[in-house]
C-alpha cells in the first residue's frame, strides 16, 4: 500500500534531465539487436515482454490511483463511523481505530490488485520463461512480501499520525528527520534480516573470485563484511549482484544465476560497477536527497490535508485530525510519488552511467563488460531500445543499447 518510495521524492537538476544521453530512437534497431547479442526472434520476444510489462505497470498505477481516490472520497468517512459504532475501544482509542482503518483499506487494495499481481508476477514471468516458481511458491513469497510491507507501512502511518497529533504544524519536518533515521536503520538491517526472509544466503567459497573483489575494493575506502552467494535460482533465471548494507553489515551479494553463468572477468566488471556507486557516494546522496525531498513531500501533504479539512471554513486542528483522513494521505503520497518518479529515475540513470564508466576505467575489461551485458540482456529479456517515453517515465537504468555503446565508443568521462 504505502511504500518508502512514496515519500522519497528525489528531484534532479536540469543538467541531469538534459544529459547527453543518446536517444534510443537514434540507434538503428538491427544495430542495437546485434550489439546486445540478440537475434531477430530474441529481440521480438524482448520487445513483447517489455510492452506487456509496461502495460502491467500502467494498469497497476491506474488501480492504485483509482482505488485510493474512491477510498478517500467515498469510503473513508463511512468506514470510520462504522468502526466507532462497532466497539467502544475503537471509538475511544484513535490509534486502534487508525490501525483498523489502515488494515481494511489495505485489504481492499490487495483484493482489487491481486489479479494483476498474479498475472505480472507469475503468469507473465512463466510465459517468457523467466520464473522458476510454482504457484504455491509464488503465493508464499507474495504473502511474505505483503506481510512485511503492511507491517512497515503500519509503523510509518502510526508514526506519522502520532507526530501530527503531537507536534501540530511542524509534524512534516520531524517526519522527514524520522524518515532519514529509519532509512539508515533499514539499510543496515536489509542484508542480515530482510533479504534472508526471501533468499538463502551463504558465504561464497570461491577464493579466486573473492580475491578479485578484494583487489577491486582496495584503495576505495570500501569496507566489506564478506562476499555471499544468494539463491536467486529458486525464484528466477535472472542474474543479479548487489552491494548491500551499511557500515558493519556492508556485504557483496552475488546471485547464483550470475555465479553459475558468468565468467570471473564478467563478474569482476559487474562488481566494479557496484564499487562505482560507493566511490561516487550514490547511497549517501540518495539518502540526503531523500531527507530533503521527503520534507517537501510531507509539507505538500500537510498543505493539502489542511486545505481539505478547512474546506468548510474551519482551520485544521492537528490534535484532532480525523482518522478518516488516512486514505486521503495515502492518496496524496501516492500521487506525489508518481509525479516525481520520472525525476527520481533520471537521477538513478545518471548514477548508473557514472558507475558503468567507473567500471570500465577501473578494470579496462571492455570485452568482459560487453559480454556481461549481452548475457544480462538475454537472460532478463531486456529490450535494448525501449521507447524513450518508457525510459523517461519508468526506467531506473539506461537501456542496454546505450550501456553497450559506452564500451564500444570507449566513453570514459562522467556523464
Amino acid at each position: 500500500m504505502l511504500s518508502w518510495r512514496s515519500v522519497i521524492l528525489l528531484l534532479t537538476t536540469a543538467r541531469i534531465l538534459s544529459t547527453n544521453d543518446p536517444s534510443t530512437d537514434e540507434i538503428p534497431l538491427a544495430e542495437a539487436a546485434g550489439a546486445a547479442g540478440l537475434n531477430g526472434s530474441e529481440l521480438a520476444e524482448a520487445k513483447r515482454y517489455g510492452r506487456l510489462e509496461l502495460s502491467c505497470t500502467l494498469i497497476d498505477k491506474a488501480i492504485d490511483a483509482a482505488y485510493l481516490a474512491v477510498a478517500a472520497l467515498l469510503l473513508a468517512h463511512p468506514l470510520d463511523n462504522w468502526l466507532q459504532q462497532l466497539s467502544p475501544p475503537l471509538k475511544e482509542i484513535w490509534t486502534l481505530r487508525l490501525t483498523a482503518l489502515f488494515l481494511i483499506v489495505t485489504a481492499g487494495h490487495v483484493a482489487v490488485s491481486f489479479g494483476l499481481s498474479f498475472y505480472s508476477g507469475h503468469v507473465l514471468e512463466h510465459k517468457f520463461q523467466l520464473s522458476n516458481q510454482t504457484f504455491g511458491q509464488w503465493l508464499w513469497r507474495y504473502a511474505k512480501r505483503m506481510t512485511l510491507s503492511v507491517a512497515l507501512s503500519l509503523c510509518v502511518i502510526l508514526g506519522l499520525y502520532w507526530l501530527i497529533w503531537t507536534l501540530g504544524h511542524w509534524w512534516w519536518l520531524a517526519a522527514a528527520g524520522a524518515f532519514f533515521v529509519v532509512s539508515v536503520v533499514l539499510g543496515q538491517l536489509a542484508p542480515v534480516l530482510i533479504l534472508p526472509l526471501f533468499y538463502r544466503i551463504e558465504k561464497l567459497d570461491r577464493p579466486e573470485l573473492t580475491d578479485r573483489i578484494s583487489r577491486l575494493a582496495a584503495g576505495t575506502g570500501l569496507s566489506i563484511a564478506g562476499v555471499y552467494r544468494m539463491d536467486l535460482s529458486a525464484e528466477t533465471v535472472r542474474a543479479n549482484a548487489m552491494l548491500a548494507g551499511l557500515g558493519r553489515t556492508r556485504r557483496v551479494l552475488l546471485g547464483d544465476t550470475l555465479l553459475d553463468g558468468f565468467q570471473p572477468e564478467e563478474i569482476e566488471v559487474i562488481f566494479a560497477h557496484e564499487i562505482g556507486h560507493h566511490v561516487y557516494r550514490h547511497v549517501l546522496k540518495i539518502m540526503l536527497g531523500g531527507l530533503f525531498y521527503s520534507a517537501i513531500g510531507f509539507l505538500a501533504c500537510d498543505r493539502l490535508l489542511a486545505a481539505w479539512v478547512s474546506r468548510h471554513g474551519s482551520p485544521i486542528d492537528y490534535a484532532q485530525l480525523p482518522v478518516y483522513s488516512l486514505p486521503l494521505m495515502l492518496f496524496i503520497l501516492t500521487m506525489l510519488a508518481m509525479l516525481f518518479e520520472p525525476l527520481q529515475n533520471a537521477l538513478s540513470r545518471h548514477f548508473e552511467r557514472q558507475a558503468d564508466s567507473y567500471a570500465l576505467r577501473r578494470t579496462g575489461l571492455n570485452d568482459a563488460y560487453r559480454s556481461a551485458f549481452r548475457k544480462l540482456a538475454k537472460l532478463n529479456k531486456d529490450d535494448p531500445t525501449p521507447h524513450w517515453l518508457d525510459v523517461v517515465l519508468f526506467h531506473s537504468h539506461p537501456p542496454i543499447a546505450q550501456r553497450l555503446a559506452m564500451a564500444d565508443a570507449g566513453r570514459e568521462g562522467d556523464l
